[in-house]
């Protein structure tokens, strides 16, 4: 049997209908932008592995880090215990992390680092002697599996087994252009209504929604509005972290600062699985007691795992190297071209960019489902032309490692534009 069909005696894999869905492709080798699969065809890796490699598979750089601290220490408990990867790239974090970021704590991955989050929004006010019990969230969010996580996104498909089984949470609509006044009013309205603890988005950019985009001073004033009730903001930068959008973070292009942030995906170059959970002083301080019981009891195994931590300083040295920089203005410039060129044919509806971020709407035929006969039909479409993205219904979009070449970029265009004519 090869590799596949060994597969499929045991494993269950990820948003899978394994009855109807087509074998996986099994990838021996990956190197740079590129990924092999057993017979030796080559993909390029166009979303960069669901968002987690920037800087290209195979990455020496990372794995001769990721090796030397192996050698050193695999692993401790970080209960009552540190470790010096953890303490220095806890320090890393808080010099490029918006300023009232001040306290760091580990998870796994997107999910969890969300997960603690709502927790600590809840328990905040739980240990100020205040019942505040409800989280906002945009509407088509997406913060991940767990079950607050869950709770919290909008995507009704993955969550309707467990319909009230959640959390309290309200929805308010997304302030894409045009609707700004909609959203603001709309999040005025939940917070009058409801006992708030936190509000949770995805700064500027909606992923899984398919890149839905809205601006930063849409967000400035969401921001503005729960301060002013004393509601908690929380930026969930899983995906738009670590230079996805052109700046570190999606943060960064807003004056108001969330007090609490969620990190993953890139945190670790794509190599180790780990999640950061930021928050600020005053966060910090309201569990910060005598009382034990106003302690968060939350935590993993493989918290503040050594090797997770070098390989995250390792990617983070390499984010802020110049040519690093320019990979990621340079993919922004290919997308912009390729935007201008593609904006106005006629099966198109729209396009956006932002950073290293393409997305493509195409006219839809019918009522298109997220994963409808079109998203069928193109996926299974770019997978023979050797790309790997993945369509979230009629949305096409580009996620890529920054280091993938010019050329690379060019055939992921043009397969799209096949794609666009074969639909």
């Amino acid at each position: 049997m090869n590799l596949t069909e060994r597969d499929s005696q045991y494993l269950w894999h990820p948003y899978t209908q394994h009855k109807t869905a087509s074998l996986p492709i099994a990838i021996k080798k990956g190197e740079g932008a590129l990924l092999w699969d057993d017979n030796d065809k080559e993909y390029i890796d166009a979303i960069a592995s669901w968002w987690v490699n920037p800087f290209g598979h195979s990455n020496k750089f990372i794995a001769d880090a990721i090796y030397k601290q192996l050698t050193t220490l695999e692993h401790v408990l970080f209960g009552g215990f540190t470790h010096e990867p953890a303490v220095v790239l806890s320090e890393k974090l808080i010099e490029i992390l918006p300023k009232n970021q001040k306290k760091i704590f580990f998870s796994d991955n997107g999910s969890t680092a969300v997960e603690v989050a709502i927790k600590v929004a809840l328990q905040y006010f739980f240990n100020k002697g205040e019942t505040r019990t409800t989280i906002i969230a945009f509407e088509n969010a997406f913060h991940g599996d767990t079950f607050a996580a869950m709770a919290a996104s909008g995507i009704s498909f993955y969550t309707q087994a467990f319909q009230g089984m959640f959390i309290d949470v309200v929805r308010v609509p997304v302030p894409v252009q045009g609707k700004e006044q909609e959203s603001f009013d709309a999040l005025k309205k939940v917070i009058k209504n409801n006992n708030c603890a936190g509000f949770i988005f995805e700064p500027l950019v909606q992923g899984a929604a398919g890149m839905v985009m809205y601006e930063p001073n849409a967000l400035d004033e969401l921001i503005k509005i729960c301060q002013d009730n004393n509601v908690l903001t929380i930026a969930d930068e899983v995906m738009t972290g670590f230079g996805k959008t052109g700046k570190t973070f999606a943060i960064d292009y807003i004056k108001q600062k969330p007090d609490m942030m969620c990190l993953s995906k890139a945190l670790t170059g794509g190599t180790i699985p780990m999640a950061i959970t930021t928050f600020t002083q005053e966060i910090f301080e309201a569990f910060y007691d005598d009382d034990i019981n106003k302690a968060l009891f939350h935590g993993h195994t493989f918290t503040a795992n050594p090797t997770g931590c070098a390989a995250a300083l390792a990617s983070l040295e390499l984010l802020h190297t110049n040519e690093m920089q320019n990979d990621i203005a340079r993919v922004n410039q290919c997308h912009l071209n390729f935007q201008e060129k593609i904006k106005s044919h006629p099966k198109v509806e729209t396009t956006r960019v932002l950073g290293v971020i393409f997305a493509l709407e195409i006219k839809k035929q019918n009522d298109e489902s997220y994963y409808g006969t079109m998203r069928t039909k193109l996926y299974d479409f770019f997978i023979e032309n050797g790309i790997i993205m993945r369509p979230v219904g009629n949305i096409v979009y580009i996620l890529p490692p920054y280091i993938i070449t010019n050329e690379q970029l060019q055939k992921v265009y043009q397969v799209i534009e096949q794609a666009i004519e074969m639909v």
